[in-house]
């Protein structure tokens, strides 16, 4: 059985590995203010970012999906790995050597299965690196020199060769500890008549990396005649291999196309090579499908989809290449981001202009693009006789409704103008009109019912949400504003209201979501913690809480900024103020009730005793409003 990760190992691995690093891996982070980045959230689409990280508290938190949690939540959720796994992916990363309480440490019985899958493939590429030096592996470093890629260019993508042999790679995984089991799952083996046989063979390989940089599959290019696979053969869908949504040299690329805001897309591994050897090193490539929707989610991440956001599709001049990017325009409107068109003018891709032209040529291919929504027009109308009045009509009926799906009406009307142009219609207040009356009837067919209804779904969801899971925004009126902003404090400066706080009960928060929170601190013991360790007292309070919807609110205020700019004691003073005096309030309020329900004939001692506690608070109440903390 596998044995429990040491809690002070855990803690090291927290401590060593930064979230903002982790986070960066996956998406692209700026500045939010208050120590804060934030960035489009990997866990639901959104236009604008709100999702938020907090290097100094190891937190994230999204104010869209209200996921949240720490370094180690985020890989678990963004990766779909276990607890384990992460913590062991992450100590290897820093270099920390775990201990296991019961057992021992023992790799092959406690690793999870997408750590061994990951090693699986991380020793492979090494092995088909090293077979490329082999005397076997010449027509490889043939087809690689024709192409202009020398051995340098080579180890820096991780070009390889699989030997042409049954078994070779699959032997070798074995003799590292592997299991047939491990290998057939992780797709780099197969099922031959006798055993797994090696999936690849005789070919050139490329191992395919994460967004994270590990190898998650490989592309295997034919180089013999007598070789009666495809072309190109990929790994298969396994556990860790999505081809949907990886894109090959994105490790490489990403924070280039973060820093730059701009995306090449080509079509095939020698071309994202040749991209990068000349200078675009934001080139990125499909690995055997289609670009579609999940690889948009990957690239709008990094691209924050801002106003100067561009992606560039480089497809082949033939027509394959035309198709394909007339797909990729379906997909245009998922992205904020501009989309272009490169086409080398003699049809030639990436690869073939280098070898060619040389490094500016491929430089040069990128600059003078076309909008994508241009080359799709330009397709369409190529296929009718615009000298005719049929044609141009013809022309326009099947043009006129792709310009109708532009959500940017700006945008849209001035795609409409160029329509008109292509076409040499002369009214060009007729198109456009066409084009509009097209893009209103697919929102009266998208969204049937009254609009007040539609609208008013959101916040019905968000209501929802807020009875179901506890933390939501509708928490934030002006009633909780007050709570909201001290258990804030509580969490990200506890020195600020720490002897104080701790004497607050769990009564004096009056929303149910705030009120758990308070208690997870009392729990975890106490706000004074944080003044000690900020980040240990931050995942004992997330502990101590009793269920998701609580943790997600204890995140979610631990990352939120605090209202104020400058915050100093004496804005947190008038927090803890303004939160008893609500609660005393509400005290003299139920007291002054019991006065009035026990009358003048009342028991004379319990009269005089709730009178008595009556101007006990009432004195509080004045010594609050006159002195502030003071009086606390």
């Amino acid at each position: 059985m596998a044995g429990r990760i040491n809690d002070e190992d855990v803690k090291a691995v927290r401590d060593a590995v930064p979230i903002d690093a982790v986070v960066s891996e996956y998406l692209q982070l700026r500045n939010a203010g208050g120590g804060n980045l934030k960035g489009l959230c990997p866990f639901h689409d959104e236009k604008s970012p709100s999702f938020q990280v907090s290097p100094s508290k190891g937190l994230f938190h999204c104010f869209g999906c209200q996921e949240g949690g720490d370094t180690i939540t985020f890989v678990m959720k963004v990766d779909h790995l276990s607890f384990s796994e992460v913590v062991e992916r992450l100590a290897g990363q820093a270099g920390i050597t775990l201990r296991y309480e019961e057992g021992g440490y023992n790799p092959s019985h406690q690793r999870g299965e997408r750590i061994r899958l990951v090693e699986a493939h991380k020793v492979a590429a090494q092995f088909y690196m090293d077979q490329l030096e082999s005397a076997e592996a010449e027509i490889g470093r043939k087809f690689l020199a024709e192409r202009g890629f020398d051995q340098a260019a080579a180890a820096h993508f991780g070009v390889g060769y699989s030997p042409a042999g049954w078994d070779h790679l699959t032997r070798f995984l074995r003799g590292k500890g592997f299991t047939d089991k491990e290998l057939i799952t992780s797709g780099i083996s197969q099922e031959g008549r006798r055993g797994p046989i090696d999936r690849f063979r005789g070919r050139l390989m490329w191992p395919i990396r994460d967004i994270g940089g590990e190898v998650v599959g490989f592309g295997a290019r034919r180089l013999r005649e007598d070789d009666n696979g495809p072309k190109y053969l990929n790994t298969p869908e396994t556990p860790i291999y999505r081809k949907s949504q990886v894109l090959y040299g994105i490790d490489l690329a990403k924070k280039e196309i973060a820093k730059s805001s701009r995306a090449v897309v080509v079509e095939g591994y020698t071309d994202v090579m040749a991209c990068h050897l000349a200078g675009i090193t934001t080139a990125i490539a499909t690995c055997g499908t289609a670009f579609g929707g999940d690889h948009i989610k990957i690239l709008r991440r990094l691209l924050m989809d801002n106003g100067s956001a561009r992606v560039i599709f480089t497809f082949d001049g033939d027509s394959a290449g035309q198709k394909a990017a007339l797909r990729a325009f379906e997909d245009d409107q998922k992205f904020a981001a501009e989309t272009y068109i490169a086409v080398a003018p003699d049809g030639m891709d990436p690869c073939d202009l280098r070898l060619a032209k040389g490094d500016e040529a491929v430089a040069d291919l990128v600059e003078p693009r076309t909008p994508l929504f241009e080359f799709a027009l330009r397709h369409i109308v190529s296929r009718y006789d615009l000298e005719t009045p049929a044609g141009r009509a013809a022309a326009l009926d099947e043009a006129a409704p792709v310009v109708a799906r532009i959500k940017n009406s700006g945008a849209q009307h001035e795609v409409a103008v160029q329509l008109a142009g292509m076409l040499g219609i002369l009214d060009t207040q007729f198109v456009v009109k066409r084009v509009s009356q097209l893009a209103r009837w697919a929102r009266d067919r998208g969204g049937r019912g009254p609009a007040p209804a539609r609208t008013q779904q959101p916040y019905q969801a968000a209501a929802t949400r807020a009875s179901a899971a506890g933390p939501a925004l509708t928490l934030r009126n002006p009633v909780y504003a007050t709570e909201r902003e001290l258990l804030k404090l509580a969490l990200q400066r506890p020195e600020l209201v720490s002897p104080a706080f701790d004497a607050y009960g769990v009564d004096e928060f009056t929303a149910a979501p705030y009120a758990a929170v308070r208690e997870a601190i009392i729990e975890a013991g106490g706000a004074d913690l944080g003044t000690q360790d900020p980040q240990a007292y931050l995942v004992r309070v997330r502990e101590a809480a009793p269920d998701d919807a609580v943790r997600a609110m204890v995140t979610e205020l631990a990352v939120e900024a605090i209202l104020r700019r400058s915050v100093d004691e004496v804005y947190a003073g008038q927090q803890l103020v303004a939160v008893r005096r609500r609660a005393v309030d509400r005290r003299i309020r139920d007291v002054q009730g019991s006065l009035t329900r026990l009358g003048t004939h009342s028991d004379p001692a319990r009269l005089s005793a709730v009178q008595e506690e009556l101007m006990v608070l009432q004195r509080y109440d004045r010594a609050l409003q006159d002195l502030g903390a003071q009086a606390l």
